[in-house]
């Protein structure tokens, strides 16, 4: 299974660092060859499912979502929200949490994926890949400039 951990500071607060790394359809903007619907609706919640279509014709994928935990920020409370991944190509984990500080909000986002047919051995080269790809969504989800692998 590949690994990795992202992490962000920045000046926002964390109601508005969670608004903007919880919007699952402005994920795709920032992801090449990725649409993102959400058969379930919004408002987010425990239970909805959203999938990422990634590829082009018949070499796009599903990757279907379920949010399994949902807890927004309040307070001095931090956010939490937790993703399992269920599809035919990509299994997994992934957990997203904002945690509020004096200076804005820490967002941390952990990825643990599974892809079929993928060796063991490639591992690693998935989760370079999956940090360098999702710290630079992250970075554009704050509005931060591209820091590379973070």
């Amino acid at each position: 299974m590949a690994v990795f951990r992202i992490e962000r500071f920045t000046p926002l607060p964390a109601a508005e660092s969670w608004r903007r790394v919880t919007d699952w359809q402005r994920h795709a903007a920032h992801v090449p060859l990725t649409t993102i619907t959400v058969p379930t609706g919004l408002p987010t919640r425990a239970g909805t499912v959203f999938v990422a279509r990634t590829g082009v014709g018949p070499l796009a994928f599903n990757d279907p979502m379920e949010v399994v935990r949902w807890s927004p920020p309040a307070g001095s409370r931090a956010g939490m929200c937790r993703l399992e991944k269920r599809g035919r190509v990509v299994r997994g984990r992934a957990s997203i949490d904002v945690y509020p500080n004096r200076a804005g909000s820490h967002v941390v986002w952990v990825e643990e994926l599974d892809v079929r047919l993928l060796p063991r051995w490639a591992d690693p080269v998935l989760a370079g890949a999956g940090k360098r790809v999702f710290g630079r969504v992250l970075d554009a989800l704050l509005d931060r400039p591209a820091r590379g692998y973070g």
